[in-house]
């Protein structure tokens, strides 16, 4: 469900492109020393877009430094830390265990229960550190699941549930800015929900599974089911705007009015080319 939210490299400054590498490295480095290395192998350019509004609205101190690691052994990789970096690092981890519960529970996958393990070694750390935002991924994940147990023909509810849970990933801190984080991330999750079900139709169909556009027998309308995306994302930036932004703010523009289309628009002709899968 996660992999959208990206930003457009080609349009991206050298600068710019250096310091969203940074940001994603740090929050790599950080999944290392709060978790462990294998831990990293849910790290998504997600949790980078969530640490540079957080990093642009609240502009906290930064270290920096500029080192090899496990993964890249041979050149030296730049990166970037302070409490935004690190609390995405833990939200990063608190998502791919719960997604494995929830995987693990409904369709018993080994390799979800591998990865709950695997993530699971550091989520009551996690879940201490930050409960309000532990306890939505939890208990919205669990309605979401009901809902399409149910199969339910309203799109808007399952992803509702979503937003809601990005919403409250959104929030750090209860604040001045806490509302308008608090829709923005809302508005952002619904669309990632609907866009990962316009990109699984076919899929799901072939395998009888819950598809929200399935579930309201639309039949294969993608232009009528892009409305739906236009209106998540219209709402998303409606929100991003009112927010006190400069810094990065290239680059998050990049990736809500180019990005996130972008990759949109790959991922469902690679699906539709029986190419990749989320």
């Amino acid at each position: 469900m996660f992999g959208l939210v990206s930003a457009n490299l080609q349009e991206l400054s050298k600068a710019e492109k250096a310091r969203y590498s940074a940001v994603y490295c740090g929050i790599c480095r950080q999944i290392r020393e709060q978790c462990s290395s294998a831990a990293r192998i849910g790290l998504s350019y997600d949790m980078a877009f969530l640490a540079l509004l957080l990093m642009s609205l609240y502009e906290p101190e930064e270290e920096t430094g500029n080192r090899a690691c496990g993964l890249h052994p041979i050149k030296p990789r730049a990166w970037v830390d302070n409490e935004y970096i690190r609390y995405c690092a833990c939200m990063n981890v608190a998502l791919c265990y719960y997604k494995a519960l929830d995987d693990g529970q409904d369709e018993g996958k080994l390799q979800a229960k591998v990865l709950c393990k695997l993530f699971g070694r550091d989520l009551e750390a996690i879940a201490a550190l930050y409960p309000r935002q532990c306890a939505a991924i939890e208990s919205c994940l669990k309605e979401l699941a009901q809902l399409e147990k149910e199969n339910c023909p309203n799109p808007d509810l399952p992803a509702g549930c979503f937003g809601k849970l990005l919403g409250e990933l959104f929030v750090y801190r209860e604040d001045l800015w806490a509302d308008s984080l608090r829709h923005m991330g809302d508005a952002l999750g619904r669309f990632i929900y609907l866009a990962d079900g316009v990109m699984d139709y076919r899929k799901d169909r072939k395998n009888k599974q819950y598809n929200p556009f399935l579930a309201m027998e639309q039949g294969e309308k993608y232009p009528q089911w892009e409305e739906f995306l236009v209106l998540a994302m219209g709402r998303c930036t409606d929100y991003y705007e009112r927010l006190p932004l400069v810094q990065d703010k290239g680059i998050l523009d990049n990736i809500l009015y180019s990005g996130i289309w972008i990759a949109y628009r790959r991922k469902v002709r690679n699906k539709e080319d029986g190419r990749g899968s989320l």
